[in-house]
C-alpha cells in the first residue's frame, strides 16, 4: 500500500478534493437509491451502493493509469481516439431507441459486464484533447478561417450533430466549451464568431427539419422547447414538477439540514440519484452543505487554472483547460437547475452523482489533468519538438 501511494503523482489538492467528493457521494446516493427501490422498485439500496463503490474504484484506476501516461503522448492519442468515437456516436445514434417518440439513443451497452456506456461523454473528452493539439500546432502560424475549416471545424460540427439529436445540453455545453478553449488559445474572435453563427444557422436549419418531419427522424426538439417554456413559464408538467420538488427540499433543508438519510423529497423527485441529487444534499446537509460542496468544485477550479498557468507548453495550458473546465461548468449548471436558475438539463453532478460512464469520463479528464500536473514530467517539451522515440507523437506532427 505504501508502495502505491509512493507511485502517485501530480497535484495533491487535486487528488485530495477528487477523493473527499467520491467518498461524500456514499451518504446521498445511498439515500437517494431508496427512490429506485422502493418506488420504481429496482433492487435494493446496499445493491445500488455496491454498484456505485465499484464504479468509483474504476474511476480512481482510471485515474492512476491515465496520470502515468506523458501529457505529450495525448496529441497522437486524440488522433487514434477521434475516428474511433465518430463511429462509436454513429453506432449509438443509429440503435433508434425512442422514449415517448423522441431520440433517446445515448447509451451502448457493454457486453458480458452489462454496463451502459454513454458515448457523448467520451467523445466530449476526446474533442477537447483534439482541439488543443489542433490550436497549439497554429500557435505560432497565421491561420485563416478558411485554412482552420477543414482541420478543425469540420470534426467538431460533425460530433457535436450525432450528439445533438438524443441530448441538445450536452452538445451546447462541449460547443461552448470549444469556443472557450479557442478563444483561450488565441483563435481569432470575429472567425469565432462565424463559428457561432453558423451554429446558431444550423441548429435553427435542424430543429425546422425536425418539426416538418417528425416521423422521419424522431428527436427531442418538444422536449428542449417545453423545458425552456417551463422555466420561463411554469406549468403543470413532469419538468415542473421535478423542479417543484427540488425547490421544497432545498426549502425545507435550512442551515443544516435534517441530517443524513433523512431526506423526504427523495422518495418523490425522480432522478433523486443523479441529476437531482444536489436538491437531496441541500435537503439533508443544509446550505452549509451545499455551499462546502460547491467550495470543492471551485477549489478544483482554482487547482485546474494554476496547474494550466505553470504548465511549460502550450499544449499542457489547453489541455488542462480543455478537460478541467467542463467538469467545474456541469457542476454549476446541476447545481443550477436544482435551485431553479437553469433549465432541466439531465446533467450529473460530477463525481457525486450515481451513473458510470459520466463518473468514468470525470476520471479521465482528472486523470489527464494530473498528467499535466506531475513535477517529473520533464519531457514536456516545447509544442514544435517532436519526440522521434514516441510513435504517437511522431503521427501528431505529421498530421
Amino acid at each position: 500500500m505504501l508502495n502505491f501511494f509512493k507511485n502517485i503523482k501530480g497535484d495533491k489538492a487535486i487528488w485530495a478534493v477528487v477523493a473527499l467528493l467520491a467518498l461524500f457521494s456514499f451518504l446521498p446516493v445511498y439515500s437517494a437509491s431508496s427512490n429506485l427501490v422502493y418506488v420504481v422498485g429496482n433492487g435494493t439500496t446496499s445493491g445500488h451502493l455496491v454498484k456505485h463503490a465499484l464504479l468509483l474504484f474504476l474511476g480512481f484506476a482510471i485515474i492512476y493509469g491515465v496520470h502515468k501516461i506523458p501529457v505529450h503522448f495525448f496529441k497522437g492519442l486524440s488522433l487514434i481516439a477521434m475516428p474511433i468515437v465518430l463511429v462509436l456516436l454513429v453506432f449509438t445514434l443509429a440503435q433508434g431507441t425512442t422514449i415517448e417518440g423522441a431520440n433517446a439513443s445515448r447509451w451502448i451497452r457493454i457486453p458480458l459486464v452489462g454496463f451502459t456506456f454513454q458515448t457523448s461523454n467520451l467523445a466530449a473528452v476526446v474533442l477537447m484533447i483534439y482541439v488543443a493539439r489542433y490550436l497549439t500546432k497554429i500557435k505560432n502560424d497565421s491561420i485563416t478561417f478558411k485554412e482552420s475549416i477543414l482541420p478543425l471545424w469540420v470534426p467538431v460540427f460533425l460530433m457535436i450533430m450525432l450528439i445533438l439529436p438524443a441530448n441538445f445540453s450536452t452538445a451546447a455545453i462541449l460547443f461552448s466549451m470549444v469556443l472557450l478553449l479557442c478563444f483561450l488559445g488565441g483563435y481569432s474572435i470575429k472567425y469565432l464568431m462565424a463559428i457561432i453563427g453558423t451554429g446558431i444557422l444550423s441548429l435553427t436549419l435542424f430543429i425546422l427539419t425536425a418539426k416538418a418531419a417528425p416521423d422521419l427522424f424522431p428527436n427531442r426538439v418538444d422536449t428542449w422547447i417545453s423545458r425552456i417554456e417551463n422555466f420561463a413559464n411554469p406549468e403543470d408538467t413532469e419538468a415542473d414538477y421535478q423542479i417543484e420538488r427540488a425547490k421544497i427540499a432545498v426549502a425545507s433543508g435550512g442551515l443544516v439540514g435534517k441530517g443524513a438519510g433523512k431526506s423526504v423529497q427523495k422518495n418523490f423527485l425522480p432522478q433523486s440519484s443523479s441529476d437531482f441529487i444536489y436538491a437531496i444534499i441541500v435537503e439533508e446537509y443544509g446550505l452549509i452543505g451545499g455551499f462546502v460542496l460547491m467550495f470543492f468544485y471551485l477549489l478544483l477550479l482554482f487547482r485546474i487554472v494554476v496547474i494550466a498557468n505553470g504548465s511549460q507548453s502550450i499544449f499542457g495550458k489547453l489541455l488542462v483547460l480543455g478537460v478541467g473546465l467542463p467538469i467545474v461548468f456541469q457542476a454549476l449548471i446541476n447545481m443550477a437547475v436544482a435551485v431553479e436558475l437553469f433549465p432541466v438539463t439531465g446533467q450529473t453532478l460530477p463525481l457525486i452523482s450515481s451513473g458510470g460512464t459520466s463518473s468514468w469520463m470525470t476520471c479521465l479528464a482528472i486523470g489527464i489533468i494530473l498528467s499535466a500536473s506531475r513535477k517529473n514530467n520533464v519531457r514536456e517539451q516545447n509544442d514544435a519538438e517532436i519526440d522521434d522515440t514516441n510513435p504517437l507523437e511522431v503521427l501528431s506532427g505529421q498530421l
